[in-house]
């Protein structure tokens, strides 16, 4: 996730790793808050496959920094890690899902389309996963284990409400382009 991000704020600017960090933090704070231990390995990995490029400029007080830029293809590896499959493990999906989401504009219309797809089969199937719990009679469920089932309920089905706005959103926008 964290060369998502990385690659999504340096779509439309050059920045150095700390303004990268910081427009991580502006734009995706409640989601995620990747530290430098975890950008600058990124970063090096990121170069490596020539997603992005880096050039040293010196500053007027003297001090050494590092740019970075987005390739053609690093627009090509944004696109790929938007698009891949989601997790399947409850926990990594709401928070991952949601930063997919909030990138979804450097797609096109139908990559968005399918994008919203994938996520919102996923949330469906997290949300009736919970409420088939709830509902069955014979699994041991006390009443804190109903309360949170029934939040998680509530939870993705209010998500896939969110997601069916983008789609409605995105169908209106492909008709109009």
């Amino acid at each position: 996730m964290i060369e998502l991000l990385i690659l999504f704020v340096i779509l439309k600017r050059d920045y150095t790793m700390y303004a990268i960090q910081r427009r991580i933090e502006d734009n995706f704070a409640p989601f995620t808050k990747p530290s430098f231990g975890a950008l600058k390995p990124a970063l090096r990995r990121l170069e490596e496959k020539g997603c992005l490029t880096s050039r040293k400029i010196m500053s007027d007080g003297g001090k050494l920094s590092v740019f970075y830029e987005i390739t053609k293809n690093g627009v090509e590896e944004l696109k790929r890690l938007l698009l891949e499959d989601m997790s399947e493990n409850p926990l990594q999906f709401l928070s991952n899902a949601r930063v997919k989401l909030a990138c979804a504009e450097c797609l096109n219309n139908d990559e968005r389309t399918r994008l919203f797809f994938g996520i919102k089969t996923l949330a469906m199937k997290f949300k009736n996963d919970a409420q088939n719990i709830l509902n069955d009679e014979y699994k041991q469920t006390n009443f804190y284990q109903k309360i949170v089932l029934d939040n998680t309920v509530c939870e993705y089905s209010n998500f896939i409400t969110v997601v069916e706005g983008l789609e409605k959103d995105n169908a209106r926008n492909g008709k109009l382009g």
